[in-house]
């Protein structure tokens, strides 16, 4: 299962979900996160113990009440990781 759970101008996050589990909390080690930067046509995938880092920054990020703008300054820092280039087909 894939559901997106954040979408900008400049980044995309969607939760990967391999397991079968209907909740939005299901087992990282069978899925992730994967990040889009719009901009840079870049994707990273986050899985396993980087998969739990990321949702638990994410939790205190969305404690602060953020602005779009400081979600996507968050999310920048990720897509730094990223070596790969998207290609459309």
């Amino acid at each position: 299962m894939q559901t997106m759970i954040y979408d900008s101008d400049a980044f995309c996050v969607l939760q990967l979900d391999w397991s079968g589990a209907q909740e939005p909390q299901a087992d990282l080690s069978r899925g992730g996160y994967e990040i889009v930067d719009k901009f840079a046509r870049k994707e990273i995938f986050l899985g396993g113990s980087a998969a739990e880092g990321f949702r638990a920054s994410v939790q205190q990020l969305i404690a602060q009440e953020p602005s779009s703008e400081e979600i996507d300054d968050f999310l920048d820092r990720y897509s730094a990781l990223s070596r790969q280039s998207l290609h459309a087909h």
